[in-house]
């Protein structure tokens, strides 16, 4: 079979990374890629067409040991979720012409073992955006469904707090947390991402942490007999200011802790005492381990989707070129919503 070879524009690791990662960390490479599946392999061939930009990749930018996820390696293109369309398959699972989502390269071209990659096969409405399996469909909407239904075990009428609210899985616990007649309150970092939480998303409150001197103070104004559920996106302070407002019996979801992924040491945590006195049920989780519930997380969300029952906030950005300058803005605030690249269009 002949080789079919093409250009593949890549974004490569320079380096491992300390402090907060800089655009510069990374470069924008074209290199040549052999499009061809070799004879017995099961590997797919992927023409990549959204790149998630997602905080747990800053991890991987560094040198992890003992991590549940690999470091990225310098010199090699960064990885993360993404939407692609299948051009060529080893494996019987998956044919030419396939919209699948999955941990793929930033680059052009991929070619994945569907296992080690978590190729899931996109059965496409077009009512609903593609981009949307980088999101509400795809990680951040799995995540936020385990993290809140699975981890919290919520009930109707309890007390809600949601940390990064308006990023890609905190938008989906407020909305899900209304559903369920909860009292529901966010944090975020611009009046633009507070009055959307309240406006777009139906919040019952918000407000900008970057304002507030006391963090303990601003969650008693907002929770004057305490929080039932903490989903907590951020760690550090607010963590620890979560922890003196909890009622009894409380249950905190550790899903993320932007707050320190780009410090040398991390920030101590003082108030853990509140987890012994209030009786407080506290777990971390991990996306992966939950998989097998994904369709079931699907059957619950498309129709509440077309139904107009859930919004979805995203924010694209063009061209494989802004990948790093859409990441990098992250660990800044700068994205409105899920952070999207698109590299190429169906």
């Amino acid at each position: 079979m002949a080789e079919e070879m093409m250009n593949n524009k890549q974004i490569i690791l320079k380096h491992y990374v300390e402090g907060y990662p800089k655009e510069s960390d990374m470069e924008f490479k074209n290199n040549n890629i052999k499009l061809n599946v070799p004879e017995g392999s099961n590997v797919v061939v992927l023409m990549n067409l959204y790149l998630s930009c997602d905080p747990y990749m800053r991890n991987r930018m560094k040198n992890l040991e003992d991590s549940y996820v690999e470091s990225f390696t310098p010199g090699y293109p960064i990885t993360g979720c993404g939407v692609a369309k299948v051009l060529k398959s080893g494996d019987s699972n998956f044919q030419e012409g396939d919209l699948v989502w999955g941990m793929i390269g930033w680059e052009e071209y991929s070619i994945v073992t569907p296992t080690q990659s978590f190729l899931f096969k996109i059965d496409h409405d077009k009512n609903v955006p593609l981009s949307y399996y980088t999101g509400i469909l795809g990680m951040p909407g799995i995540t936020a469904y385990v993290g809140f239904y699975e981890v919290c075990s919520p009930k109707k009428g309890e007390t809600v707090f949601v940390s990064a609210a308006s990023g890609a899985v905190g938008q989906l616990v407020g909305q899900f947390a209304k559903m369920l007649g909860c009292y529901v309150v966010g944090s975020a970092g611009t009046k633009q991402k507070v009055d959307m939480l309240k406006s777009k998303f139906g919040f019952d409150e918000a407000f900008n942490y970057k304002e507030e001197q006391d963090l303990d103070a601003a969650l008693k104004r907002y929770f004057s007999d305490g929080i039932d559920i903490y989903f907590d996106n951020v760690g550090g302070k607010m963590f620890d200011a979560v922890l003196l407002n909890m009622k009894l019996h409380g249950r905190i979801a550790m899903c993320g802790m932007i707050s320190q992924y780009n410090l040398k040491k991390t920030e101590g945590v003082h108030n853990l005492l509140c987890l012994i006195a209030k009786r407080i049920c506290m777990k971390g989780f991990i996306v992966s381990d939950h998989f097998h519930l994904y369709p079931k997380y699907l059957e619950m969300i498309i129709p509440q989707i077309k139904g107009g029952n859930i919004v979805y906030v995203e924010d694209i950005v063009e061209g494989l070129k802004n990948a790093p300058k859409a990441l990098v803005g992250l660990f800044y605030g700068l994205n409105v919503g899920k952070q999207v690249v698109l590299v190429s269009r169906e």
